[in-house]
């Protein structure tokens, strides 16, 4: 109404500076050369032309009673169970990885494979030069025929002092003696045959194979090199990519549904990721950490894929989504419709052309979809654009809705999987 009474005084004032121009050039006409006559009623013709488009414009705004009102558009509230989610930044881990390095010292004759290969666990990666290796087996295997020799002669001489001990012939020192060389030979035997195992080793060493499953990094260190053993740079890393873990974390205000959700072994996870079937890739959780982050007040999950198309690679950064809880029978707006206010949140309802606003209780919120607590009913008409020129109580005009699924003009859209995390939000209701 305010804007009526304001349009019909510039109307008015408007035609009264009109009569009293024509007034006042109709006085001075008669002063006023010809020419100057005829410049002054075109002035006068074109002022009056522009101020009645002016009046025309001003009337029909007047009475098309709609420009009052304020353009929105709407969607409707329903009833739904909505899914508790929260959306993390994941990375994709290994399930091993493995530095290769050689346990014996040598030159590096040959690598086995290809930089990025798919091994196998046994499969030979590098060969280091075993002919030093393999004289020291057989040095180490002719120490021990020598030592078995000896140890014979001296299991026959303890023998024959035993003879002669028992006849009389020979003293208990000369006995004890040959029974202790023949122990000390004994042991001696002993350690040689360790050392022919060690030296078997050490060749063995010179073959290096695979550990594990997976696939191979580039070469750190080319053949032709000398390698020595243990050394901190690896010959090479090998990655088990099948299966492969995801890992991320969550705050520590989700450990309550993280619990609960484990212990009824419910809790699980979707990537941003399709498989074969344009799926989301879906695996469940089976680590949660044993301590919260001091740093960053999180906790660590992981959930183990078993990536048979390898979609999945080692350091890949992943959105990850996991559902946490269920609100069942909750009242479901788009996010959109939702507004903060100094008293809370609160929705602007639709009723009778009219905006009515209803304060909320925000339950959770997903980015796409809200669950709220309030007195309104499912069906009833929310605004969820145009809010910025509504007035509590104001009439509002509806406007058709833009190009887009009906799941996106209601509560009722499939539950988002955008990269930031939904969540539980407190609030008054009224």
């Amino acid at each position: 109404m305010s804007g009526i009474r304001k349009v019909t005084a510039v109307t008015l004032a408007a035609r009264q500076a009109v009569e009293r121009l024509i007034s006042s050039v109709n006085e001075r006409a008669e002063r006023i050369p010809a020419r100057t006559w005829y410049v002054a009623g075109g002035a006068v013709a074109l002022v009056t032309l522009v101020l009645w488009h002016f009046l025309a414009g001003n009337s029909d705004a007047v009475k098309d009673p709609r420009s009052a009102a304020a353009p929105v558009r709407v969607a409707r509230i329903v009833r739904r169970d909505m899914p508790v989610v929260q959306h993390a930044l994941g990375t994709v881990v290994p399930n091993t990885l493995v530095q290769v390095t050689a346990r014996v010292q040598g030159v590096l004759d040959e690598a086995a494979f290809k930089e990025g290969q798919f091994v196998k666990q046994g499969d030979l990666l590098f060969r280091i030069d075993p002919r030093a290796f393999e004289a020291a087996l057989d040095q180490s295997r002719g120490v021990l025929r020598r030592d078995e020799a000896l140890l014979k002669n001296a299991i026959r001489d303890k023998q024959r002092y035993r003879k002669l001990y028992d006849q009389g012939a020979s003293s208990d020192q000369l006995l004890d003696t040959s029974a202790a060389t023949a122990d000390a030979l004994a042991a001696t035997v002993a350690i040689d045959r360790a050392a022919v195992k060690i030296a078997q080793l050490n060749v063995g060493y010179t073959q290096i194979r695979s550990p594990v499953d997976g696939k191979t990094g580039p070469l750190l260190v080319q053949p032709g090199n000398m390698v020595a053993a243990n050394n901190t740079t690896p010959l090479v890393t090998i990655a088990q990519v099948q299966p492969v873990k995801v890992s991320f974390n969550l705050p520590q205000s989700d450990l309550g549904l993280i619990q609960s959700r484990q212990h009824a072994r419910r809790l699980t996870v979707a990537l941003d990721v399709q498989d074969t079937r344009g799926k989301p890739l879906t695996a469940p959780v089976d680590f949660v950490s044993n301590a919260v982050s001091n740093q960053s007040g999180t906790i660590e999950l992981r959930a183990t894929f078993e990536n048979a198309d390898l979609s999945l690679v080692p350091g890949q950064l992943v959105n990850v989504t996991v559902e946490l809880d269920d609100l069942h029978h909750a009242l479901v707006v788009p996010r959109d419709a939702v507004n903060d206010g100094p008293n809370g949140p609160y929705i602007y309802v639709v009723a009778d052309g009219k905006a009515i606003e209803h304060t909320i209780k925000l339950l959770f919120d997903d980015t796409k979809n809200a669950a709220i607590e309030s007195n309104v009913k499912p069906g009833v008409q929310v605004i969820i654009e145009g809010q910025l020129r509504v007035e509590p109580g104001g009439a509002v005009r509806i406007m058709p809705p833009l190009n887009g699924s009906a799941a996106e003009r209601t509560g009722g859209g499939a539950k988002s999987h955008a990269g930031r995390g939904g969540k539980r939000k407190t609030g008054s209701a009224k």
